[in-house]
Order: structure tokens, then C-alpha cells, then sequence
């Protein structure tokens, strides 16, 4: 007991010491205005030093991918820094592979602006918007879940391809001194230009769902930006296998109805996970599009069904339940939304059965 004591005096220590030298960086150290050169000149941006690149390039209205909203863990971040990097970080390595690292990527939201830069980004990012919108519901999906319907302000449209998701940008509120971003996926209609709506799971202390679960009201104004990613479903007539859990049931809830607009015939199963009957949702809605689509079928498993629960569906781990049904995965393609855990287990299921790699798409949140 006493060593695990000190262990954890000394984890506290070292989490104060760093704390310690962020703000001393921040308040002893002056970096002065630098540049930032992106794709050869092509834009050239002076910003106050001393922020991470991320930041500083969101204050300027270039926005980068990013899923954890600049805490390090998403990986999405990554920009080509062809001068002015300096050293690579230990918070850096674990997502970037040697190839990588040799071909100068970065993680934008851990590099400091502390001198001139220069990077490449694809161009199509020049493209990406800040959006102003208004609350138009907000819905109880789950004792947990809930889906945010924003209206336009300013642009009054947007185009999104079904896959694709948004940056939220919750504001200071009281607990939080400083406005975050996080990513969610479009989990509406694409063809409704003047509307989005976005599936929330509340996270414990999560900053951005603590805002909408606590604070955020309808005819309240919020801020994003997008459209990113390039999660989507392919041009060919392959089968489909879709698996998702929890809040990963936006994307495909976006692909389903431009499948059911085009009458995609292709024939689609979808495993949706939840722990008990009340962590379960959108049944009618699914319901309705296994009526609208010619070869289409939802099969939601429950992992660990409360007692009282009124349930005659699948139970079990939704790899198990996916095993059940694709004891053989060749031929086929797989695309895989939820969590890193979620991600991880079925793509190492399917591929045990038989699926390509390259047949797997998927949308890990972070």
C-alpha cells in the first residue's frame, strides 16, 4: 500500500511539473509573430508564437481533421512540415509510422509554433468552412444519447457525402475556460442542405458532451466546421457487412437513407451493439429502411441484457453475433464505426474469416 502510495504522489508530482512548465513556457517564453508557409507559399499566415500549430492555424481559419479536438490521441492531425519542425516528441511517435517520419509528417496539434514554418496540406482543405447554426432539437435517443438538429445561419447550406462529419466547437462554459473542438459524424440527410444532426454520446467529464448535456439549449447558436473524413461507401456491388456501436450508429444512419433515395440494391447487413435494452435505439427507424431497401437487414445484439429486459433478438458480443452470420468474410467489404476497442475486435474477426484488408473501411472515433 505504501508503495502504491508513492507511486502515486510521484504521478501527481510529475502531472504538476508539467503542468508547471506549459504555463511557464507560455507566460516566460515570447516567440514573437512567426510565418507559416503552406504548400510553397501558396498561403502565408503570421500568427502569435508559442501556440500548437493546430490551434494556430483554426485561429486562421485553415481547418486540419482532427477527432480528439487537439489532445494527441486521434492521430488525424498529421501535416507535412518541410521547415521549421524541429525535433519529433515522444507524443508524436505512437501514431506515426517510420514512412511517415521519414516523409516529414507531424502531428499538428502537439508542434509548437515557436519559429517560422513551412508545410503542405492537401488543397481541398482550403475548402473546408466554419459554420454558424441554430439549435433546433435536441432529442433523447438514450438515457445517454441524444440527436442535435442545427439549422444554417451562416452559410445557409452546406454538402456533405453520407460518412462525413464536423468539428463542434463548444465555448467556455463554467468548469471549462477554454473552447474545445470535437469531431462527430453527419448523421442526417445529405440532400437537406439547410440542416445537420449529430448523434452525441455523453462521456463522463467529456468537455464537449458536458456542454451539450448540460448547458446547450434549443435556440442556441453553435459553431462548426466541415465537412471531413473520407469514410463512404464505394462504387461497387460488393455485399456489405456495417458494424457500429453506440453514437456510431450516426454514419450509417446518413448512408441509409441516400441508399434508400437511390434504391441501392446492394445486399447489406448492419450489426449494431449495445450493452442492455436501454443503451438500444433508432429499432423503427431501421425498421423502416429493411422495408425501403430491397436487400437490406438490421440485426442489433444486445452484450449483456438487464434482467428485466424484453428482448428476443441477438445476444453476445457483437463479434460473436457477426461470426455467427460471416463464418466466411471473402468477398465481401466491412465498414466499422465506434469505438477504437470496437474497431480493433472486428476487424480482427473479419479478417480471420476471410475478408481483404483493403475491403475494411472504418470510422474509429478517438
Amino acid at each position: 500500500m505504501m508503495f502504491l502510495t508513492a507511486v502515486g504522489s510521484l504521478c501527481a508530482l510529475c502531472g504538476v511539473l508539467a503542468l508547471l512548465l506549459v504555463v511557464a513556457d507560455r507566460c516566460f517564453n515570447d516567440y514573437g509573430t512567426c510565418r507559416i508557409s503552406i504548400n510553397s507559399g501558396e498561403r502565408v499566415l503570421e500568427v502569435p508564437g508559442g501556440s500548437s500549430l493546430l490551434s494556430a492555424l483554426t485561429a486562421q481559419r485553415v481547418f486540419i481533421p482532427s477527432a480528439c479536438g487537439g489532445s494527441g490521441s486521434c492521430g488525424l492531425c498529421k501535416v507535412k512540415v518541410t521547415a521549421g519542425g524541429g525535433q519529433l516528441l515522444a507524443t508524436e511517435e505512437p501514431h506515426l509510422s517510420a514512412a511517415e517520419v521519414a516523409g516529414g509528417l507531424r502531428l499538428s496539434c502537439q508542434l509548437k509554433v515557436r519559429q517560422d514554418l513551412s508545410i503542405e496540406i492537401p488543397r481541398a482543405l482550403f475548402s473546408i468552412r466554419e459554420y454558424r447554426a441554430v439549435v433546433q432539437a435536441l432529442t433523447p435517443l438514450t438515457h445517454d444519447i441524444r440527436l442535435l438538429r442545427l439549422e444554417l445561419i451562416d452559410p445557409e447550406t452546406i454538402q456533405f457525402v453520407p460518412g462525413a462529419y464536423v468539428q463542434l466547437r463548444a465555448p467556455a462554459y463554467p468548469g471549462n475556460t477554454t473552447p474545445v473542438y470535437r469531431a462527430y459524424s453527419l448523421a442526417g440527410d445529405a440532400e437537406d442542405r439547410r440542416h445537420i444532426e449529430l448523434v452525441i454520446r455523453q462521456v463522463p467529464k467529456g468537455i464537449c458532451t458536458t456542454w451539450v448535456f448540460n448547458h446547450l439549449k434549443v435556440g442556441d447558436e453553435v459553431t462548426f466546421n466541415g465537412p471531413h473524413g473520407d469514410f463512404r461507401l464505394s462504387d461497387r456491388d460488393t455485399e456489405m457487412i456495417f458494424i457500429a456501436g453506440g453514437s456510431g450508429m450516426a454514419p450509417f444512419r446518413s448512408i441509409l437513407m441516400q441508399m434508400q433515395r437511390q434504391g441501392n440494391p446492394r445486399r447489406t447487413r448492419y450489426f449494431f451493439g449495445a450493452v442492455a435494452r436501454r443503451d438500444m435505439f433508432c429499432l423503427e427507424e431501421m425498421a423502416g429502411f429493411e422495408k425501403a431497401l430491397p436487400d437490406f437487414r438490421f440485426i442489433p445484439a444486445l452484450s449483456r441484457p438487464a434482467p428485466d429486459d424484453v428482448w428476443d433478438g441477438e445476444t453476445g458480443l457483437i463479434t460473436d453475433v457477426v461470426n455467427r452470420h460471416f463464418p466466411d468474410c471473402r468477398g465481401r467489404e466491412a465498414y466499422l464505426c465506434g469505438s477504437p476497442g470496437l474497431v480493433n475486435a472486428c476487424e480482427e474477426r473479419l479478417i480471420a474469416n476471410g475478408i481483404a484488408p483493403e475491403a475494411i473501411y472504418y470510422d474509429k472515433f478517438a
